[in-house]
C-alpha cells in the first residue's frame, strides 16, 4: 500500500474539504466571538456536511440521479435544521439570522462542490460582512432598530 492510496479519499478533495472547513470557521468565529448560536463547529460542520452531500451526488449522477435532486433535498434539510434554531418570545421571534446563517453556510458548501472554492471562500466574507455590517448600522442609528428589533433589543436587556 502506497501513500497515495492510505490518504486518497475520492471522489471528494482535499483541498475542498480544508476549504470547507476554513469556510465554516470564517463565518463561525464572527458568530462565537459576539456570542450567537451557529459557532465555529457548527458552520464548519455545516459547510462540510454540505459539501460532502453534493460531491457525493456528482459522483452518483453519472449511474443514478439528477443531482439537481441531492441539492433540493440538501436545502430542505438545512431549512428544517434552521428552523429549529428560531423561537418565539415574547412575541418577538428570535434566531432568523442565525436561521439565514446556516442557510448561507449550505450553499457556501453546494459552491465549493459545484463553482470553486475561491468564489466560497469570497461568498463566506460577504456573510460576515452583512453580520457584521449590519450590527454596526444598527449600533449606530436607531432607526435600524425599529419594530421587532426593538421588541427584540428591550427583551435582550431584561435577560
Amino acid at each position: 500500500m502506497n501513500l497515495d492510496s492510505l490518504f486518497s479519499i475520492a471522489p471528494y478533495s482535499w483541498g475542498a474539504i480544508f476549504t470547507s472547513i476554513f469556510c465554516g470557521v470564517i463565518v463561525g468565529l464572527e458568530r462565537q466571538l459576539r456570542g450567537k448560536p451557529v459557532g465555529i463547529r457548527t458552520s464548519a460542520l455545516i459547510v462540510l456536511g454540505t459539501y460532502v452531500f453534493i460531491a457525493s451526488s456528482m459522483f452518483v449522477a453519472v449511474d443514478i440521479t439528477d443531482p439537481s435532486r441531492i441539492i433540493g433535498q440538501v436545502i430542505t434539510g438545512i431549512g428544517f435544521l434552521g428552523a429549529g434554531v428560531m423561537l418565539s418570545k415574547d412575541g418577538a421571534v428570535i434566531g432568523v439570522t442565525s436561521a439565514a446563517t446556516i442557510w448561507s453556510l449550505a450553499s457556501v458548501g453546494v459552491c465549493i462542490a459545484i463553482v470553486d472554492s475561491y468564489v466560497a471562500i469570497k461568498l463566506s466574507f460577504i456573510v460576515v460582512a452583512i453580520l457584521y455590517g449590519v450590527d454596526l448600522l444598527e449600533e449606530y442609528s436607531s432607526a435600524f432598530t425599529r419594530g421587532v428589533h426593538s421588541k427584540y433589543s428591550s427583551w435582550r436587556k431584561r435577560n
